[in-house]
């Protein structure tokens, strides 16, 4: 896997993301949703609604970079919105 070697931190989006949405559209998620700085050096995790898809968007020294795994049998532990 290649990310970043020494990310800030890592949020995961809770709940599902649309992931139709690329890096302009996931970052405007975090700008926006989040209320955070997607240049900052964070990792910015999100899942789709199967939960069998994730997304991590970074920035990496001079443009974003996204990663995208997809699974096949199994489906990732991930957590719900607290209203729910």
């Amino acid at each position: 896997m290649m990310l970043p070697h020494n990310p800030q931190r890592v949020f995961l989006a809770v709940g599902h993301t649309d992931m139709r949405k690329s890096i302009d559209g996931l970052s405007v998620l975090v700008e926006r949703a989040m209320d955070m700085n997607p240049f900052d050096g964070d990792l910015f995790v999100f899942c789709n609604r199967r939960r069998n898809m994730i997304k991590i968007l970074y920035w990496d020294r001079n443009g974003f970079a996204l990663w995208h795994k997809r699974l096949e049998k199994h489906r990732f532990h991930w957590p719900t919105p607290p209203n729910r």
